[in-house]
């Protein structure tokens, strides 16, 4: 199926959510000025510690024309929409470009490998399902730096604010890149990831206080959660020194052929 696939016209909601069990997304969709090739959720609903005040993160791939690339004027390779629904939740719409899409799979980003294999899928096309077959000749043991580098950004905001919110992110990207190393699966929803991998007693805890509100502060003891997370920050050097995943992406030469096919066909 090409670009003009099928239109899922829901996104499909975990039972970890606090959202109603299906948000029409055909509107919205049809709005787009070029096709989207896919739309999945993101953020705090894919990870699993949505709060009832949490907006929806949508993120995927619209495919420019041809003639958008080739001519003087700049090309949107990413846009950016916020809208309110009938029933109050308020939704984010990122999408790249497919060519700037796949150069971020190649610079060895876990954060746009997790929004193509999220689950919670609100469009899908056949050039979608050719991407999530490509990934296992995409990640590499090099993605160790990505959640190294994440789990940083968001300790030094916990550390400013005392939020939450970023605490549990740095938890989540750490065990993510711990999984990811040992398994070769990109796994970002932290409840599963706590029962595959030995965490702190206290994460469901923190995970339940978050769904009271999206910028609840941490109720913690700074100096325990530092170690621990210190701690993670060596499981994940071991995890990659000890990894069987590849230094490099094998799928260049396999992304090169369908973004050509994909934009000539567009």
């Amino acid at each position: 199926m090409g670009p003009g696939g099928t239109i899922r016209q829901h996104v499909r909601m975990t039972a970890d959510t606090h959202l109603p069990a299906a948000v029409d997304l055909t509107t919205a969709v049809a709005a787009e000025p070029d096709p989207l090739l896919f739309a999945t959720v993101s953020g705090a609903h894919l990870y699993g510690f949505p709060s009832r005040d949490s907006d929806v993160d949508l993120r995927g791939v619209h495919l420019l024309p041809a003639a958008a690339l080739v001519g003087l004027r700049e090309p949107q390779e990413t846009r950016s929409r916020m809208w309110w629904t009938d029933d109050g939740v308020e939704m984010d719409l990122v999408t790249h470009d497919l060519r700037k899409f796949v150069r971020l799979m190649l610079r060895r980003n876990g954060y746009v490998l997790e929004q193509l294999l999220s689950p919670l899928v609100a469009h899908s096309t056949g050039t979608h399902r050719e991407l999530v077959a490509l990934v296992p000749d995409i990640v590499t043991r090099h993605h160790a730096h990505h959640y190294r580098g994440f789990a940083g950004t968001q300790w030094r905001l916990y550390e400013k604010t005392g939020e939450l919110k970023p605490l549990l992110y740095a938890f989540r990207v750490l065990l993510t890149g711990i999984h990811l190393m040992r398994s070769g699966e990109v796994q970002a929803h932290l409840p599963t990831l706590l029962g595959e991998l030995a965490a702190p007693s206290y994460l469901p805890e923190l995970i339940a206080a978050k769904a009271a509100a999206e910028h609840g502060a941490a109720d913690v003891d700074r100096a325990r959660v530092a170690v621990d997370v210190e701690a993670l920050y060596a499981r994940l050097d071991v995890a990659q020194g000890e990894s069987k995943l590849p230094d490099a992406p094998a799928a260049h030469d396999a992304l090169h052929d369908l973004l050509v096919r994909v934009r000539l066909a567009g």
